[in-house]
């Protein structure tokens, strides 16, 4: 019996998919048969005058042209799919539910939501953290994820199914040297992911979270080479992982194969987190 995923019918919200692992899930998704909505804080005919105040990540991004957010809208559409590339500020709760909004208009529904946006542009060991970064982090990786969720929580109730996949990391499992909010928001999302998955259980909603290790994004090449050789001797398989593996495990959770699937938090790693030598 050949086995296959199938999300025809379905639409899927990806935040952050203006590259690295975000652009890589809505592509899959697509090529699996969802139509997708890309929401990003950054879109290519944007200006670009506010990537100052979104972080250092999201200026270089802009600065080195690696923002794809509506190139990869047009992508999804050439596969025969439907797209929307929207702007969308996550922490920003109007622009959320407008966000929601016009892909239900559009599209007809949101079935499936990746909360993909998060932000790491920083460290510090714990005297060095700036409050107002870990303010930010809060705010972005955390609550932004809550943020979509609720917006969509009564459409998926509505149809009696949805999917919901939260980007965790294993900074929130295994904490992160000078990594104070960033960890601390991977691992409240951990907990949010449960919770979710027990309130959604009896309305047919999942809600998982991928745990990814290092992974070769545009983000980890920006990184100090020396620390991600580190990084990449402690994992088992000594080689980072690639966008695409993280967008299979998506893929998976969101369709029907893994509809007994609730509250886990998938490690999408390469074995960082076990002892190696």
């Amino acid at each position: 019996m050949a086995l296959e995923i199938d999300l025809l019918g379905r639409v899927a919200l990806v935040t952050g998919g203006s590259r690295g692992l975000g652009r890589a899930d809505a592509l899959t998704l697509a090529r699996a048969g969802a139509d997708v909505v890309i929401a990003d804080i950054q879109l290519e005919s944007d200006t670009g005058d506010e990537a100052e105040r979104y972080g250092a990540l999201a200026q270089v991004a802009r600065a080195q042209g690696l923002v794809y957010t509506e190139a990869t809208a047009d992508e999804i559409r050439s596969l025969g799919r439907s797209a929307l590339a929207l702007k969308c500020d996550v922490t920003d709760r109007d622009q959320v539910d407008a966000t929601v909004a016009r892909a239900v208009e559009e599209l007809g529904s949101v079935d499936i939501l990746v909360n993909n946006a998060g932000t790491l542009d920083h460290v510090g060991q714990l005297g060095d953290q700036s409050a107002e970064l870990w303010e930010r982090d809060l705010r972005v990786n955390l609550t932004g994820a809550f943020n979509c969720a609720q917006a969509v929580w009564p459409h998926m109730r509505e149809r009696g199914w949805g999917r919901i996949v939260n980007m965790a990391s294993v900074a929130g499992s295994l904490g992160g040297f000078g990594q104070a909010s960033y960890s601390t928001t991977k691992a409240g999302l951990l907990g949010l992911t449960k919770t979710l998955a027990l309130e959604g259980a009896r309305h047919g909603i999942t809600c998982n979270a991928i745990v990814p290790g290092i992974i070769g994004t545009e983000a980890f090449g920006f990184g100090n080479p020396e620390l991600n050789e580190r990084m990449i001797k402690r994992t088992a398989m000594r080689r980072p992982g690639e966008p695409q593996d993280v967008a299979h495990a998506i893929a998976f959770l969101c369709s029907d194969l893994a509809s007994y699937i609730t509250g886990v938090g998938l490690n999408v790693s390469g074995g960082i987190e076990l002892f190696t030598f």
